[in-house]
């Protein structure tokens, strides 16, 4: 009997050690499935898209009276819409060198389209988040340099005298490319479309090549699956990279630089049908932003299928403001009656749509006031992921704009400072000054009460005129520094 109990008691003692190492061992278990899922929130998936001449009023959510962008309008309902979002330049390529940094694209030679590259001294997006562990790709327009030495084509790719801008995204920190130096035709994106679309080389020849590839390595280019819409094609790219991060478990970013609406601008039937009513050059122009629209929605609807949608970070944007000198042929883009176009620091040069959806943390329906730019996105990324770039010794353009976002923080700690060409610009909350005489004889705007930049105040605020213009110059100074290789 003693045996017997001793048997019983010895069998409770070993099942209670088992509930309890069980019990421990659940414990970890969720410890673990927590620290797992802390580390997953703390490396949220990142997804950068940005349209081409794409006007502060090319938009749905803006008021536009034909335009029909349902997704980029759910996008902003969703998450945060940036009143003031600027592009750091006029024109293409020196704003995605901003954003590729956080610094002006002057402090490395990135001075207009097709003018210098991303030099190795650069700490790229792709470089700093492949440190973080993420796998990264990069798709659509590069314009950041030249990706071939050894075959002509587009602007400067494949000619000697451009073989030191050879600086193609693989180079920089991106593990997948899907790429095009320059610009391509809205449709049908290797083939030269019509004249009529624009922007059409004199020495191509409709319907043959137009005399630019898309690449995805060295000596790489893509030859299937080219034909239709550009955006399709590019997001045909996209969506597999994003699927197979997912299926690693592994966090992404993805760079997604659309050729939309930059000219040559046709589109498809399909997207013409819903403008039908108006102008031939209205239908394409239209057209091609509504199916650039219907990406989006594709890619929003994978990232909600794959589970993946409440940690991934969208942002949204254009590179500058509408191309042409005014609404004419295909150049129909929009300001919204702001002054100035393309290649102007004037507001409808470089106010652009921006868009910040990010769920379940940055609530729907916020609207930023405080003025921001593309040279922020650099380090918001950087101080989600924790990433000190001071350790990186050189000065960046760009702050953290998460603040403004949540709604900690409404008047910025640095104004936004602009050079392109002959121009100059700063902007801060109030108040804005403008030159066209490469800094010098300043014209000072109201820019929260005058955005259509009418009333010069330099007169009768001289002080104001003078405490801005001090700061451009010192920041001038700065960008010169920089440019004479003193960061690296």
């Amino acid at each position: 009997m003693k045996k017997t109990l001793w048997i019983k008691k010895g069998v409770r003692m070993i099942a209670m050690a088992t509930l309890m190492a069980n019990a421990l061992f659940a414990c970890r278990e969720a410890q673990s499935s927590e620290q797992e899922e802390a580390a997953s929130s703390a490396r949220p998936n990142i997804i950068l898209l940005m349209a081409d001449d794409q006007g502060w009023g090319d938009v749905g959510y803006n008021g536009h009276p034909h335009l029909k962008t349902p997704n980029l309008d759910a996008m902003a309902a969703n998450g945060a819409v940036f009143e003031r979002f600027y592009a750091a330049s006029a024109v293409c390529s020196p704003t995605r060198g901003s954003i590729m940094t956080g610094r002006h694209p002057l402090r490395y030679g990135i001075c207009n389209a097709n003018c210098g590259h991303i030099k190795a001294e650069e700490i790229t997006l792709g470089e700093m988040l492949k440190e973080q562990g993420y796998t990264t790709g990069h798709f659509g327009k590069w314009h950041l340099g030249t990706l071939t030495r050894d075959t002509v084509e587009a602007n400067r790719g494949g000619r000697p005298k451009f073989d030191g801008d050879y600086a193609p995204p693989w180079e920089h920190g991106f593990d997948r490319s899907f790429v095009t130096e320059s610009k391509v035709p809205t449709w049908n994106p290797m083939v030269t479309p019509p004249r009529s679309s624009g922007d059409v080389n004199g020495r191509l020849v409709e319907g043959e090549h137009f005399n630019t590839f898309y690449w995805t390595g060295p000596g790489q280019i893509a030859n299937e699956n080219l034909g239709g819409d550009d955006s399709r094609v590019i997001m045909d790219r996209v969506i597999p990279f994003i699927e197979s991060a997912v299926e690693k478990e592994q966090p992404f970013l993805s760079i997604v630089w659309f050729h939309t609406p930059h000219l040559p601008v046709l589109t498809g039937d399909e997207f013409r049908k819903p403008y039908a009513h108006l102008s031939e050059d209205q239908q394409h122009y239209y057209g091609v932003l509504t199916a650039l629209d219907e990406q989006l929605g594709r890619l929003r609807k994978k990232l909600k299928d794959l589970g993946v949608a409440d940690n991934t970070i969208l942002f949204y944007t254009s590179d500058n403001g509408p191309e042409g000198r005014s609404v004419e042929g295909r150049t129909q883009g929009l300001t919204n009656g702001l002054r100035g176009r393309k290649r102007s620091l004037h507001e409808g040069g470089i106010r652009v749509p921006g868009i910040m959806e990010w769920p379940g943390k940055v609530k729907p329906g916020t609207q930023v006031e405080t003025p921001c730019f593309s040279s922020d996105y650099f380090p918001t990324i950087a101080q989600i992921l924790g990433v000190d770039i001071a350790e990186n010794e050189r000065p960046y353009d760009g702050e953290d704009i998460l603040p403004y976002v949540m709604g900690e923080k409404k008047q910025r700690e640095l104004p936004l400072a602009f050079e392109y060409l002959a121009q100059a610009a700063l902007i801060g909350d109030e108040y804005k000054i403008y030159s066209k005489d490469k800094g010098e004889n300043f014209e000072l705007y109201n820019i929260q009460k005058d955005p259509a930049e009418q009333n010069d105040l330099a007169e009768k605020h001289p002080d104001k005129l003078k405490e801005m213009t001090e700061y451009w110059r010192k920041w001038k100074d700065s960008q010169l520094n920089s440019a004479n290789g003193n960061d690296y």
